[in-house]
């Protein structure tokens, strides 16, 4: 499964992306097409977690680059709130 974006979100009050912690087959996780920092992940969260990513970078690792173009280094738990339309 290959994400790519020709353009990178722009940040809103709900963050860059919001979505649920995934973990593919490679033990990579990952929220919809971004990779996510595999120590923050952890050490912090927990599968199955909502959350909003705050930051996007080019993935720096070779293994996984091809699978995910983009990885956030930082994200929170998503609020409820952020949920509600307004």
């Amino acid at each position: 499964m290959l994400y790519k974006h020709s353009k990178m979100p722009k940040e809103t009050k709900k963050g860059l992306y919001q979505g649920i912690i995934e973990k593919d087959e490679n033990g990579n996780y990952f929220c919809g097409p971004y990779l996510l920092d595999y120590k923050l992940v952890v050490s912090t969260f927990k599968l199955g977690d909502k959350i909003s990513l705050k930051t996007l970078i080019n993935n720096p690792s070779d293994k996984s680059l091809e699978q995910y173009a983009k990885k956030s280094m930082k994200f929170s738990l998503a609020r409820d709130h952020d949920n509600e339309e307004k």
